[in-house]
């Protein structure tokens, strides 16, 4: 007890520049994996996409990061085994962040995509062994993110084939693909909206002393879907394409009309990037603070809004100052 608060200085100092060194490493390392198909697509350029992903990251991270911050800080390690010796589960969660700020350091500058999620929760129990042996992780908890991280590819590859499906036989495999578009865009673009304002306004919200739940969610939810239509069906018609070529020239020409859907999409996977992955560096952190104030471990969320807040500019540091490396092999066919 005596160690924290004669270097308490120290260990905030500490938790505060390894948690947003994490932070930095997650916007760096997985911008790419949200806008890195819009660029190479041409559906945007290079500067435009990473001002759009740092604003996504960012909202994300702020609205809808606090749930997913909970399990990384309080259940993967057993906290009850560290109530007597509260100053090395601090000491595990200010490892912990220096392993994966390292990791994800490295990996940016060489260019590697790699998981902050994987990395932070190996580090966490890489350092609870250490600790207390390997009874201090909660294997079950474990269990169930390693389950999650098996299935949640094999589900987006069966929506992502169910979506490619339902282009193909309401857009391509019909007489006229480019007006079939126009008809059909607004819908996916809705889907993107409803989805990511449900799960935000649902599950996230409450973070930030924000409660919008039941009936005036759902609503609120399906507004926010019919806006995003709204503005897809305006930008489609602004493309001029003439419907009266071959239809070859259809195939090529629906390209074109799917780019903002596309933009809408890479935004959406910024957004739920920034609202997963925060976690990974403010998760540690806060518990970090939390023991370092109290010297204790505590049962409670030691989230707090602020905590988002600096989560999320971090992430943005990260795609503003480094994002560019991972995304240049997409944008070398981008447009300037």
């Amino acid at each position: 007890m005596e160690i924290i608060a004669q270097y308490s200085t120290l260990f905030y100092v500490m938790a505060f520049a390894f948690g947003l060194c994490v932070c930095w490493g997650m916007g760096a390392n997985n911008v790419a994996n949200a806008m890195g198909t819009s660029v190479g697509s041409g559906a945007i350029t290079l500067r435009r996409a990473l001002l759009l992903a740092a604003i996504m990251e960012f909202a994300g991270a702020y609205l809808a990061g606090g749930e997913v911050a909970d399990t990384i800080s309080r259940e993967i390690l057993v906290g009850k085994l560290f109530e007597p010796a509260p100053h090395l589960l601090l000491f595990g969660m200010i490892a912990a962040l220096l392993a994966a700020g390292i990791w994800l350091t490295i990996a940016s500058m060489c260019g590697w995509p790699v998981s902050a999620t994987q990395s932070i929760v190996g580090a966490i129990c890489g350092a609870g062994v250490a600790a207390l042996g390997i009874g201090a992780v909660n294997w079950e908890m474990m269990a169930e993110i390693v389950v999650g991280w098996l299935i949640f590819p094999v589900l987006g590859g069966i929506v992502a084939l169910a979506l490619t499906l339902s282009i193909r036989k309401l857009i391509f495999n019909t007489e006229n693909p480019i007006r079939q578009a126009r008809r059909w865009g607004p819908l996916y673009a809705f889907l993107v909206g409803w989805i990511v304002a449900l799960v935000t306004i649902t599950a996230g919200l409450k973070h930030v002393n924000i409660n919008l739940g039941g009936i005036e969610g759902q609503f609120l939810s399906l507004a926010i879907g019919v806006v995003l239509a709204i503005i897809a069906k305006v930008l489609m018609r602004r493309i001029h394409l003439e419907e009266s070529e071959d239809r070859i020239f259809h195939f090529a020409s629906v390209e074109k009309l799917f780019g903002p859907l596309m933009v809408f999409t890479g935004a959406a996977m910024a957004f739920a990037h920034g609202s997963n992955d925060v976690a990974n560096g403010i998760g540690p952190m806060a518990t970090a603070i939390q023991i370092i104030e109290t010297q204790a471990v505590s049962s409670r969320s030691a989230v707090t809004p602020f905590m988002l807040l600096l989560g999320g500019m971090g992430i943005v540091v990260g795609v503003a100052t480094y994002g560019y490396r991972l995304g240049l092999p997409s944008a070398t066919r981008s447009p300037s």
